[in-house]
């Protein structure tokens, strides 16, 4: 365990140890009685000359839990922000953040108090809840259909009311350091003076230096940055000790909400996401289960529904690269060489800011560019010739074969990485341990180059201005 989860969090509170039993389905239907209650209880903002501080108070049971978010008024532009619309929001945002901490005990009542919020809305956050836990249900061997999982109730009758809104204009994108963010910034380069780039801060990580060095690469600098700063409460790593339950959230659920505060903050008319069309693309065939849940077009549709009727009509939430699949982005980022030291897409090694070199993150971003650049452009990005790595052939299996399990990390479709193996094939001389293993036994010889190369998605929401960055594509 690493410095930063090893910090201890004292407490004065002590809570049973729940036993793990032979399954995870076990414990979650033991917390599932013992804590029959998740409820938000309420939150505080803090107005300094410098920054808002902004705390939640959650709790199951006895257990009490605390995040805080931080912004710094140094990341504002917006010169007048409406105080009470503004704590509306981060009343929001706490109906996202909550997801970190229900998870620990999956209870089958939500109870909300700040504020209210109506069925509509309910139900937008049940079924976040329940597709974005997907992964985590899987993992944890929990089968759960969704009109049992989760009754939500409103205890609040404190209505909040739209103002009127003013016009804005530009870009907020956010940045993450991995090559299709950068390669958004890069299709909007002629917007440099309307765009600022969203950085997600939290306190289990250090700062985010791929996404920092891969704004300044693109010629930006500090003053284009806006940050969201979220403290988790380190409560949750101790509750994860005594046996309460852990799993994969919908991060970018989180950050749509936290970028639409900054969004409003800054004047920004446009959220602008670099999520493509292989976000769609579920980990098997035949279950509910999508790695990339809130990164796909249904949850993309959702927001934009969700924000346009509760949150402000005049900021729009996007993906830019919606119409394309990872293997158009992947040609797209290799026009601009000058990021292949810079980018970083591995989550095992997003504290240390490396490639761990022996995941399938890893792995998938290495089969995608091995076909298009020489060893000493590999170099610059990777430290192993992962495609020589033995010990790699089972990951290597699972993001080719259709009857396998898709490994639960961001990567393309099964199609687009065979299509790039079969170019790394035509292109290379010499093959490595795993692709001859692919040559001779797996390989997929009739992919067509255009349902690849020539792919279109028409079921986006890009505005038509910029629509015309892909020319006639968007025709397809």
């Amino acid at each position: 365990m690493d410095i930063y989860t090893s910090i201890y969090y004292a407490s004065n509170i002590m809570y049973d140890i729940i036993e793990v039993g032979d399954n995870m389905l076990d414990s979650f239907v033991k917390l599932r009685s013992k804590y029959p209650e998740f409820v938000y209880e309420d939150f505080t903002v803090e107005e300094a000359d410098s920054k808002y501080v902004v705390t939640y108070y959650f709790h199951i049971g006895e257990i009490e839990l605390k995040p805080k978010i931080t912004i710094l008024k140094e990341d504002i532009s917006n010169d007048n922000v409406d105080y009470d619309y503004l704590c509306y929001l981060f009343f929001q945002y706490g109906l996202f953040d909550l997801m970190s901490y229900y998870k620990l005990t999956c209870s089958p009542r939500l109870v909300i108090k700040p504020m209210y919020i109506n069925e509509e809305q309910c139900s937008f956050f049940k079924k976040v809840l329940f597709n974005g836990l997907g992964e985590y249900f899987y993992k944890n061997g929990i089968d759960i259909d969704y009109d049992n999982f989760l009754d939500i109730v409103v205890e609040s009758d404190k209505k909040y009311t739209l103002p009127k809104f003013g016009n804005y204009s530009g870009n907020l994108i956010p940045i993450g350091g991995g090559k299709d963010s950068i390669v958004s910034m890069e299709l909007l380069k002629n917007y440099k003076s309307d765009n600022k780039f969203f950085m997600l801060e939290r306190n289990l990580y250090p700062k985010n230096e791929a996404g920092y060095q891969s704004i300044y690469t693109g010629g930006y600098d500090d003053s284009d940055i806006v940050v969201f700063k979220n403290e988790l409460d380190l409560e949750l790593l101790e509750l994860n000790k005594k046996g309460f339950l852990n799993g994969h959230i919908p991060i970018s659920a989180c950050i749509s909400m936290a970028s639409f505060i900054l969004a409003y903050l800054n004047n920004k008319k446009y959220i602008v996401l670099s999520n493509e069309a292989s976000a769609n693309e579920g980990n098997m065939e035949g279950i509910n289960v999508n790695h990339q849940y809130s990164k796909s077009y249904e949850y993309e549709k959702d927001f934009q529904d969700y924000s346009i009727k509760y949150l402000n009509p005049n900021i729009f939430y996007f993906s830019l690269l919606r119409g394309w699949n990872e293997y158009q982005i992947v040609q797209e980022f290799l026009k601009h060489k000058e990021y292949l030291s810079v980018f970083r897409s591995c989550n095992r090694g997003t504290k240390q800011n490396i490639w761990c070199n022996h995941c399938s993150k890893c792995l998938y971003v290495y089969i995608m560019l091995y076909p298009y650049l020489d060893d000493e452009e590999m170099k610059l990005v990777f430290e192993n010739d992962m495609l020589n790595d033995k010990t790699l052939e089972d990951v290597f299996l699972d993001l080719i074969l259709p009857d396998r399990l898709k490994p639960f990390e961001c990567v393309g479709t099964r199609l687009e990485i065979n299509y790039a193996l079969q170019e790394a094939l035509r292109n290379k001389k010499e093959y490595p341990y795993l692709l001859q293993l692919y040559k001779d036994k797996y390989s997929i010889n009739n992919i067509s180059k255009g349902i690849v190369e020539n792919y279109w998605n028409s079921d986006n929401s890009i505005p038509e201005e910029y629509l015309l960055l892909f020319g006639d594509k968007n025709e397809r």
